[in-house]
């Protein structure tokens, strides 16, 4: 017995230590991919905080040496920051709202009737991810101009809604599959129709997916800049990414430091509303599921 358990132990310890091997190499790799994804931000926000004297300087640096708000200060007086943002802040949150309200029930529908219209709804997924912007303009512009929206963010919130449309209902359908069929069997029984069971059974399960799918379609709306960038010409319109680059000159020289300084602003929106709703995208998928 005793020679029997001295081989089980040897046999177990390298596969002991190649398990730790290879966590160790999952959080290496892990690691350096946020460091990727961290160093430009870092480096923008070094950028934003640095005098002109060493954003020229041959041997830049991490931290500023001088730190000043003189960029953003300029970056507000040359531009009209604030009232950009109300643009892409009334466009984004329109869109991701209308968004959601459309993709939810059509979701539920396609969710619990597989056929023809999943697939094809599907395949809409698909096509619509795979177009190139530039492919699509065209036409896009014409239609928005036979329905009087071109120059109006109306008619960019149009263009948003159906372009993030797709993705959004193909991130639903996936969350209302992991909904039981039973809640809504029993919500039956008891006498519910269709819509009050979506209402009342199936739209708490789907908060963390319904806010999931509204925080990607804000995302993509106030980043967008191609479509904001053909459809709007007047400059009271026009949505912070468009107005960020009126800070390049007519030669492609960038105002470095009040550039950073607007597109460091740019980013905070999106930062802070994943920080305060990331909770509710990976908590509670069943609550509300006990039937009172």
């Amino acid at each position: 017995m005793g020679p029997r358990r001295g081989v089980r132990a040897s046999r177990a310890a390298p596969v002991s230590r190649t398990s730790r091997a290879a966590r160790a190499g999952q959080y290496a790799v892990l690691a350096a991919y946020l460091v990727f994804l961290a160093f430009p931000f870092l480096w923008l926000v070094s950028t934003a905080f640095k005098p002109a004297r060493e954003l020229g300087s041959l041997h830049p640096t991490w931290i500023p040496e001088d730190p000043t708000l003189g960029n953003f200060r300029q970056a507000f007086a040359e531009q009209p920051l604030v009232h950009a943002a109300l643009n892409s802040l009334l466009a984004a949150v329109c869109a991701a709202v209308i968004a959601v309200v459309l993709a939810t029930p059509t979701a539920f529908v396609l969710a619990r009737r597989p056929g023809r219209a999943a697939a094809a709804a599907t395949g809409w997924v698909v096509v619509s991810q795979a177009f190139p912007f530039v492919l699509v303009i065209i036409p896009l512009f014409l239609v928005l101009k036979s329905l009087y929206l071109v120059n109006s963010v109306p008619g960019l919130i149009l263009v948003y809604v159906v372009w993030s449309l797709p993705f959004a209902l193909w991130m639903l359908v996936g969350y209302v599959r992991a909904v039981p069929r039973e809640l809504e069997e029993a919500a039956a029984m008891d006498g519910a129709g269709r819509l009050r069971t979506l209402v009342s059974v199936v739209a708490p399960l789907l908060a963390p997916g319904i806010v999931a799918t509204a925080l990607f379609a804000f995302i993509t709306a106030w980043n967008e800049f191609f479509f904001a960038l053909v459809l709007l010409k007047t400059p009271e319109k026009q949505t912070l990414p468009v107005v960020l680059t009126h800070f390049l000159g007519a030669e492609g020289a960038a105002d470095l430091g009040p550039l950073a300084a607007a597109a460091f602003l740019a980013t905070l929106p999106s930062l802070v509303i994943f920080a305060v709703i990331q909770k509710r995208i990976t908590g509670g998928m069943l609550a509300g599921a006990v039937k009172s």
